[in-house]
């Protein structure tokens, strides 16, 4: 949003706008000058009009000045950007008096052509003048992101300087002091890079964060481990690299992040995601359905060598040791038949190049689309055996086999068999590692390739450190030490396992044409409409170590809430009272499990314990709509889901029972959120278990009434439970920023239309 259309100039700030936080506010101000502008074009100016614009005028002279007072006070602090900020205040302040003066109409207009300018006379100042205003307004909004990026450097770098004392401790007591501290500056970091990520427009950055700030979520445990393993093992080689692999993947993924947050790049390269077999075939295709409109828009040989670099890189499917020959044979006859059909193409185009024709023939138009579903028909097959394999994989996996065995052979000092487990977790990896990138050609999008790229390189990294920790274990096999630590690398894999069932889950969504985007029913609710109890109790943050304990709890509840999701659209009445609900549930579920990953909406752990109440409620409103629905079935059907529909009420009396107990101190907090979190999980499950069954029996008694229609009946006596959205409100407010600012901005409200 680097410029915008306002009446008949563009407002450009000559600014590239990175983050949605300055891009939002600044577009009601686009919308407002608009309107001002545009009042010149109306013939008549009621008094009540003039009156109106008056008080806008002086209403954006007020606004503007109390956000130019956040801005000097932003300058005032951050003495780099005194200078620059205190230009675009003025210009800002100077361009909200011209605004008010001429939207000053309180007195008559003279009809002398000397008489006093307003908007309705000087368009063109007006035009100047709101260019000048969107322009400062948007130099300041981004001058104070710089403070934004400027404290996660900041928080960064203090990381940084506590990993390398980490890393040179040599007493227990030193190490834990200093950990204390380093685990509080985590924390921090996590926090800022967060909203950070959330904040960003660019969706491949987005990914690329969350990758980033995943591994040092998951490092911060190990590195405490794998610390401490090696204080209590200092002449252990394999305790040492352990440890070593820990520190440098924390310090590679602080590096990522601050690429991203600054936009920097290593030698001042640009970072291309290297190209894949759903990226190429969507170009070739484009290039393809193109020729519908010019038969000269690029030369015949360049759409010939599209293909073939498609082809070219399905070898990874048909050279894998681990594609089937059923399918290795049907991905080679349909890149064949995507040959066969573009030679076809291509010689029907010459044909029509020769008689200088202006549009596609007859014959040409059929070989497009001939051409455009055999290579669809390719990304098909290719989806299906990528998927497949996954999908196998992970049920292969699912008891974790080679780790148990790693656990109990290093238990018992039994060196030669860890390295047998080594070499089939190796195996394993292997297999995993392929079918990331397999999945990585498939996935559809460009941050689910980037998603996939970060699965590869944990699967690949994670097997040597569970191996030298194991190794470790053998070595000293009655170390307590030594056993947690190789718990928590195991741990690591088993949650990497969990996301790439989700990833898988994505990758599903984007192909079947649903984006995998959560639908926002209720967040949170609104301060004093729910929980009035709850006011007094202090809310907290989760430090990291707590956040890690509960990541896999989270990773199961996004699963069965992906799971929810799919029964709810196969619903063939979207509005149902049962569909809508568990559609809320789905959505607070979700947001729950993105408050154990230290994202999303929810910041505390009273932000948890609010929306797991409000999803307790929604829960209770879907036995309502379930037992009504009851009614109309028979007795054998009714006893199935009358059992379940009490079991969920049960479950939802029970978490709204918990959140509202108040608890002291910060053990009893975590125990509450992994309880609330149970209890939501066990919720879900039963939720999953309810909706297809009542699917089926509406379906069943639509059918037997031999109607087409929604069953009026009973659903006009559903309780129809009205959903209102929530909003968090006033949180965030680090000092002086782009968030300080924005707040200000709100008061920026126009005249929208008179």
């Amino acid at each position: 949003m680097a410029s915008s259309p306002c009446g008949s100039g563009n407002f450009d700030s000559g600014l590239e706008i990175k983050t949605r936080s300055v891009e939002q506010t600044l577009v009601p101000l686009v919308s407002q000058i608009t309107t001002l502008i545009n009042h010149k074009d109306k013939p008549k100016k009621s008094e009540r009009t003039q009156q109106a614009i008056q008080r806008v005028g002086q209403a954006v002279s007020v606004a503007v000045g109390r956000f130019v007072g956040v801005g000097e006070a932003i300058a005032v602090e951050n003495e780099e950007l005194k200078e620059e900020m205190g230009m675009a205040c003025f210009e800002a302040r100077r361009a909200g008096d011209a605004i008010a003066k001429l939207t000053d109409v309180g007195m008559p207009v003279a009809p002398l052509v000397d008489g006093p300018k307003t908007v309705f006379s000087n368009r063109t100042g007006m035009v100047k003048a709101a260019r000048m205003l969107l322009s400062s307004v948007t130099k300041v909004l981004v001058l104070a992101d710089r403070i934004v990026i400027k404290q996660i450097i900041t928080s960064r770098n203090k990381v940084l300087v506590t990993l390398e004392q980490l890393e040179r401790v040599s007493t227990f007591q030193e190490f834990v002091q200093i950990f204390s501290q380093f685990g509080n500056q985590m924390v921090e970091f996590a926090h800022l890079t967060g909203d950070r990520q959330n904040d960003l427009k660019d969706e491949n950055k987005k990914a690329r964060m969350a990758a980033a700030r995943a591994v040092l979520e998951k490092c911060t445990m190990m590195l405490l481990t794998a610390s401490k393993t090696c204080l209590r093992h200092p002449d252990c080689e394999s305790a040492r690299i352990n440890k070593d692999a820990v520190f440098h993947r924390m310090r590679f993924a602080l590096e990522q992040v601050m690429e991203i947050v600054t936009d920097a790049r290593p030698c001042g390269e640009t970072k291309v995601l290297p190209l894949s077999i759903y990226t190429g075939i969507k170009d070739f295709k484009s290039n393809v359905e193109g020729l519908h409109e010019g038969l000269y828009s690029l030369p015949q040989q360049a759409l010939f060598d599209q293909l073939e670099a498609v082809v070219e890189r399905t070898e990874d499917f048909t050279d894998s040791a681990y594609t089937s020959h059923e399918h290795r044979e049907g991905i080679l006859q349909l890149c064949q038949l995507a040959r066969q059909d573009t030679d076809q193409l291509i010689a029907a185009w010459r044909e029509a190049l020769s008689l200088n024709a202006k549009e596609a023939s007859e014959e040409m138009e059929l070989s497009i689309l001939k051409t455009c579903q055999s290579v669809h028909e390719l990304r098909r097959e290719l989806h299906k055996v990528a998927v497949g394999r996954a999908a196998d994989l992970l049920k292969l996996h699912a008891e974790h086999l080679p780790l148990r065995a790693l656990k109990a052979s290093g238990g018992e000092g039994n060196l030669e068999a860890v390295a047998e487990y080594a070499r089939t977790l190796s195996e394993q990896k292997e297999q995993l590692v392929e079918t990331c990138r397999l999945l990585c050609h498939v996935s559809g999008t460009e941050p689910l390739e980037i998603t996939c790229m970060h699965a590869e390189e944990t699967f690949h990294v994670t097997v040597p450190q569970i191996i030298s920790a194991a190794q470790t274990l053998a070595l000293h096999p009655s170390s307590k030490i030594a056993k947690e630590n190789l718990d928590v690398f195991c741990e690591a894999w088993e949650s990497q396992l969990c996301d790439m069932g989700v990833l898988l889950r994505e990758i599903n969504d984007v192909f079947e044409g649903r984006r995998g985007d959560k639908r926002a029913y209720l967040t949170l609710p609104r301060p004093g409409k729910h929980s009035a109890n709850l006011k007094t109790v202090k809310a907290v943050k989760l430090d990291t170590e707590e956040q890690s304990t509960i990541s896999k709890l989270g990773l199961e509840l996004r699963l069965l809430t992906s799971d929810v999701d799919t029964e709810v659209e196969k619903w063939e009445d979207q509005e149902q009272d049962i569909v809508r609900q568990g559609q809320s549930m789905s959505s607070m579920a979700y947001s729950m499990y993105l408050f154990t990953r230290g994202e999303g909406l929810l910041k505390t752990t009273m932000d948890l314990f609010h929306q797991a109440e409000v999803l307790s409620e929604e829960g209770l409103q879907l036995c309502s709509s379930v037992h009504t629905l009851s009614t109309l079935l028979m007795d054998e059907e009714k006893g199935v889901v009358l059992s379940e529909m009490e079991k969920l009420m049960c479950l939802c009396q029970q978490l709204q029972m918990g959140v509202r107990t108040p608890v002291q101190g910060k053990t009893a907090t975590f125990q509450k959120v992994d309880s609330s979190i149970q209890n939501t999980r066990a919720i879900m499950t039963v939720v999953i278990y309810l909706l297809p069954v009542c699917n089926k029996l509406v379906r069943k008694y639509k059918s037997e009434r031999s109607s087409l229609d929604s069953p009026q009946s009973w659903r006009d006596r559903q309780s129809s439970t009205p959903i209102k959205d929530g909003a968090l409100n006033g949180k965030n407010s680090n000092g002086f920023g782009a968030k300080s600012l924005e707040k200000h901005m709100a008061s920026l409200t126009f005249l929208e239309s008179k």
